[in-house]
């Protein structure tokens, strides 16, 4: 009976042992500093000529930036690899069950893998652990922040669809030594991705994994090139940028409304203009400078300015020749008063003369009482008539004054400015066709599909 109870207390002892993690590592030998350095060495395979089979996943979990100027992509993704070690086994039902263990991950191989786009070395710490299968396939899970170069296509910006490229290969095995594949279907990966993203600018429109096989450096290698198509919220452009300078077309167009006669309209436009100009320079900031195609952002601008700057030019053209009317009119009044005046010293001649030809008639023979008589009854007489010659002389003043102002209101306007009238009328149905169209074939360029 003792003897019983010692060996059930032995069985359950190294049934106990049996279900720890430190008993499996023993049975791998992963304690051991020599099969450390064995397992990090080299490839996991027993025979050389064998090709290891590398599982390669990529998930998009954000679309950080994409810089236009500088053709740079930067997505968060998490990458999954997988691969088989033949060193590596073991039967779940010796360890209680245990078919899954989880290792620090620098004792063990790890496939080289690089990606050929990128221009700066990912500071995202590296996954410190790996995760081991009974069956002996390894699984590696990090996350990391690409910067990548991404040649961008910015013809349509801000509607445009860009499509950049993260080409997966090893460093220094080729083709037989190493085998880069993948097993998730594009529908199935992009779905994926589209569930683990957080909104950004950028929104995903599909990725692709496409396995391929390059020359390079005298030897075939394997490579997997993910292929992410995504395409840009544009509403923060359309609400920034497209309609403010929509409202200054339609503030140039609403400026045929002011008076030329003033300096107001040609100051209003060349304000607008400015801004424009403004609003180019903000742009010149956004796009890059080694696009292969004019952006039809910088047109839409570069048709704007020009429509403008056609508005400016006609008002100062249409100001131009109302001012050489009105100083034909100046001219014109310039002598008639000079005429005027003449005729007005003429008359004060004629009178000075009249009341000296008055004096001279009286006779010398007669008395002075006679003459005071004589002179006061025709100083009567005089003011009597002065009197009703200045009240005749008011309403003739009033006469000619109402006749001067009905004049003044039927003169007909100068041929130059019955000129600049048909031109501003002519040029502003123009303005507004010209406008109308240009609006309408940039709407069908930026929705184009090409």
């Amino acid at each position: 009976m003792r003897l019983d109870a010692a060996e059930a207390a032995v069985d359950g002892a190294s049934s106990e042992d049996n279900c720890s993690y430190q008993h499996l590592f023993n049975h791998l030998n992963l304690n051991l500093p020599s099969k450390k350095d064995l397992y990090t060495m080299s490839r996991p395979v027993k025979h050389y000529n064998t090709t290891l089979k590398v599982t390669l996943e990529v998930l998009i979990y954000a679309i950080l930036d994409m810089k236009e100027t500088d053709q740079t992509f930067l997505p968060y993704v998490w990458i999954f690899t997988s691969w088989k070690n033949e060193h590596i086994t073991w039967t779940p039902g010796d360890f209680c069950g245990l078919n899954r263990i989880i290792v620090p991950a620098d004792i063990l191989w790890k496939p080289d893998l690089t990606i050929e786009e990128m221009t700066e070395k990912d500071k995202t710490p590296p996954s410190p652990y790996l995760t081991i299968d009974s069956d002996g396939f390894v699984e590696c899970r990090s996350h990391e922040v690409l910067v990548s170069t991404c040649r961008m296509q910015v013809h349509k910006f801000p509607f445009d669809i860009q499509t950049c490229n993260l080409s997966f290969k090893s460093v220094v095995h080729n083709g037989e030594e190493l085998d880069l594949r993948t097993e998730l279907g594009a529908s199935i990966a992009t779905n994926w991705s589209r569930g683990l993203m957080t909104q950004h600018e950028w929104l995903l429109i599909n990725q692709t994994a496409t396995s391929t096989t390059v020359y390079n450096f005298a030897f075939n290698q394997s490579m997997i090139v993910y292929t992410i198509k995504m395409k840009r919220r544009s509403i923060l452009y359309i609400v920034n940028f497209l309609l403010p300078i929509l409202f200054f077309l339609c503030l140039d167009l609403a400026s045929f409304l002011i008076s030329d006669s003033g300096g107001e309209k040609l100051s209003f436009k060349v304000t607008v203009l400015l801004a424009v100009t403004v609003m180019q320079l903000i742009l010149n900031e956004i796009l890059p400078s080694s696009s292969d195609r004019i952006p039809l952002i910088a047109v839409y601008c570069m048709g704007v300015f020009g429509l403008m700057l056609l508005s400016l030019l006609e008002t100062i053209v249409v100001m131009y020749l109302m001012e050489k009317d009105s100083e034909s009119r100046d001219n014109k009044a310039d002598r008639d008063q000079s005429l005027t005046e003449d005729c007005g010293d003429k008359h004060g001649k004629e009178e000075r003369k009249w009341t000296c030809a008055c004096i001279s008639d009286v006779s010398a023979d007669e008395t002075p009482s006679e003459l005071l008589k004589v002179s006061s009854s025709q100083l009567t007489e005089e003011s009597h008539a002065s009197e009703k010659l200045s009240d005749d002389l008011r309403e003739v003043v009033k006469t000619l004054a109402l006749l001067l102002n009905s004049s003044k209101e039927e003169v007909k306007p100068g041929y130059w400015t019955r000129m600049a009238t048909t031109i501003n009328r002519v040029f502003f149905i123009f303005y507004i066709i010209a406008a109308s169209l240009f609006l309408v074939i940039m709407f069908f360029k930026w929705n184009t599909t090409n």
